[in-house]
């Protein structure tokens, strides 16, 4: 395909043409695609690029203490070793050494060179190309410096360097009129060197599979325009030399290239960084899916969880902020405590309780392992005010944790607090249980999937969630009188459904039945606000009972739905739960139960007869079918692992699936969210 950009062909673009600098990936891509021929040509490019690495290292080295009069010698320098009966391509190399040679300085003449030399090798994978024109260059460099080197004692190398116009640069006023030049040329081989050296080694990465290597795709497609600039870079590497060993005083400028190079540099080095912290993710977690397959020991899972290498950081107590060596958990219970640096004191306080009723059981421990996906100075401190808080151990690691990739895919971490219950085995007891602790705090314990069960199971549900919303609650249930709780968006509605109800508990007709109801405004002050964060401890808990209801049942259940159903009212400017002591008896939407409350002298004649309860669920359920109110269930994504669907828990359809679960109870409706 013919090249569609016009380069200056002189060494400073004219006015209307374009610099080579100023071309997009996206041009340069396009140019050098349709020199690249898909039928890569075999050959032992590592170790050609061996014997070019220990040229130019050496050649560089010889540069700097002619130019600069360093004493460092070359013998120090690590001699690499190419694979035995290497045989080098070395046509290949002359025909693009020749290609090469005396090029008038200039972008437009480097570019176009360039463009043939990739023709040239339109056989060669990208790293190959790369590799043949630096050693094309490396076996004409390397050959100048070693003459120069040899000049003094061999006959022989005096004669060639003569050829080679070696004696002309040598000479001490030709050698300091150039040596910035000759300095600016050796710097810019270093990072051509460390530039191809990057794609080499991203070559190598490229067995890894991207999905479980997602950086190397990047990287990997970058790769040819990299390629481009190393050769490009060589070309004009090669003029400067020449410029240099000739008469004239032409030079080809090297400071944009070196420039390019250097960003090129700077971005490789990152993304081999990513792809191998990634990779030693991906080895991390096929390693701990391994051992959590067959686990044998507590230990040995925790190791391989936290630490990349053996030799792993202490734990630090927190009860004496001293570091102690993670044996202290040797065939222990543990509750790992997996967060991010985001954390509340509510969340740290919520174990308190556990970690007090626990630490005289040395069969249990507690270990805070923080998430971080990249440390920072600001974060390690923030990490340290965090720890002083915790009387239980702490992994203090500032690098990602080893098994960050298992800790997020295989227990489904997304930024929310979780605790992960471990037996002595390294036996997964439980995925998540900071659910159940929010909800049944040390009732819950030993924390398992045992215990969840029997307590999820259990109907009187209400108790548990509400303990601290009123100071008289605990006495109320234990009396097993009815009780509303009942809160919402709008203080008008909360104000109406306050005086109803509180109209309908004093009424005649419930007295006489002595039938004792209480009234209880969750959480909301005079001015609407979240009074002592009781409302947002309520809702927590609610969407905590929900979770650790909805990850244990397939099949959604009689308490289940109620919960379900009182958990899409968060939003809604008014709902009321009704409970006969800590059993729920309904949970409704503001517009249905206070119609219900409003409506009391139209049913109240039934109570005596039916009873209240009946009485009330009855009529409610005769009210819901007039009504028509969506219902809508938000689940934060960072809870876990999310239902793929959801029965709606006013109607027998299925819930539509949007952001959020909702439904308008009619067949095929579509009334989510957009």
């Amino acid at each position: 395909m013919a090249s569609n950009v016009v380069l200056a062909s002189s060494q400073q673009p004219k006015k209307g043409d374009l610099s080579l600098f100023a071309l997009s990936d996206l041009e340069i891509m396009n140019q050098i695609y349709a020199t690249h021929v898909h039928n890569d040509e075999k050959f032992d490019v590592e170790s050609l690029f061996i014997v070019v690495e220990n040229i130019l290292k050496r050649a560089t080295q010889i540069v700097d203490n002619v130019v600069l009069g360093t004493p460092a010698t070359v013998e120090h320098l690590e001699e690499k070793t190419p694979k035995a009966g290497f045989s080098p391509p070395l046509c290949t190399l002359k025909s693009i050494s020749c290609e090469m040679q005396c090029k008038a300085p200039g972008e437009a003449t480097a570019y176009k060179t360039t463009l043939s030399i990739l023709n040239k090798l339109s056989n060669y994978s990208w790293d190959t190309k790369a590799v043949l024109t630096l050693a094309a260059f490396a076996l004409d460099y390397g050959e100048f410096w070693l003459l120069a080197q040899s000049q003094s004692t061999d006959q022989l190398a005096k004669s060639v360097g003569t050829l080679r116009r070696v004696s002309v640069l040598l000479k001490r006023p030709t050698l300091q009129k150039h040596r910035q030049a000759l300095i600016e040329l050796n710097t810019v081989i270093k990072s051509t060197l460390e530039v191809i050296e990057c794609i080499f080694e991203l070559e190598k990465l490229s067995n890894y599979d991207t999905k479980d290597v997602p950086a190397l795709s990047t990287g990997m497609d970058h790769i040819p325009v990299d390629v481009f600039w190393a050769i490009v870079t060589v070309v004009a590497s090669t003029t400067q030399l020449c410029c240099l060993t000739s008469d004239d005083d032409k030079k080809q400028e090297l400071s944009q290239f070196s420039q390019k190079l250097n960003v090129i540099l700077t971005k490789l080095k990152r993304q081999i960084t990513i792809c191998r912290q990634q990779i030693e993710e991906t080895e991390a977690y096929w390693k701990l899916t391994k051992l959590f397959r067959t686990p044998t020991e507590i230990m040995e899972v925790f190791k391989g969880l936290i630490y990349s290498k053996d030799n792993g950081q202490p734990l630090i107590d927190g009860s004496t902020k001293k570091p102690v060596n993670i044996d202290i958990l040797k065939r222990k219970n543990v509750l790992l405590f997996i967060s991010g640096l985001d954390i509340t004191d509510e969340d740290i306080s919520i174990l308190r309780p556990i970690y007090d009723s626990i630490r005289k059981d040395n069969q249990y421990k507690i270990v805070w392992i923080p998430i971080v996906d990249q440390w920072t100075d600001d974060l390690q401190k923030k990490f340290e005010f965090l720890r002083s808080k915790m009387p239980w151990y702490v992994v203090q690691c500032f690098s990602p944790i080893a098994g960050i990739r298992f800790v997020k895919e295989k227990w489904h971490f997304k930024g929310k607090p979780s605790v992960v219950v471990l037996n002595p085995q390294g036996k997964v007891e439980h995925e998540n249980a900071i659910h159940m602790i929010r909800v049944w705090g040390i009732k819950a314990f030993p924390f398992t999937t045992v215990v969840e069960e029997t307590l999820s199971n259990d109907r009187e549900w209400i108790g548990s969630i509400a303990t601290n919303v009123h100071p008289n609650i605990d006495n109320w249930i234990k009396d097993q009188k009815y009780i509303f709780f009942y809160g919402g968006k709008d203080n008008e509605w909360i104000q109406q459904f306050t005086k109803r109800a509180t109209a309908l508990a004093n009424d005649a007709t419930i007295k006489e039945a002595r039938i004792s109801i209480e009234l209880v405004s969750v959480g909301k002050g005079s001015k609407g606000e979240d009074h002592l964060g009781i409302l947002g401890k309520f809702w927590t808990g609610i969407e905590s009972l929900f979770i650790s209801k909805t990850h244990r049942k397939t099949d959604a259940d009689s308490v289940t739905l109620e919960i379900q159903k009182l958990l899409s009212y968060k939003n809604e400017s008014g709902w009321a739960v009704l409970s006969k002591g800590s059993n729920v008896v309904l949970s409704g939407h503001g517009t249905t139960i206070l119609k219900v409350v409003e409506e009391f002298d139209k049913w109240k004649e039934f109570v005596r007869e039916k009873g209240f309860e009946f009485t009330f669920k009855e009529y409610h359920n005769k009210v819901l079918h007039t009504a028509h109110i969506c219902c809508r269930i938000d689940i934060p994504n960072t809870s876990g692992r999310i239902p793929e669907n959801m029965k709606c828990p006013d109607c027998p359809r299925i819930m539509e699936t949007y952001i959020s679960f909702k439904c308008c109870h009619i067949d095929g409706a579509a009334n989510g969210v957009h």
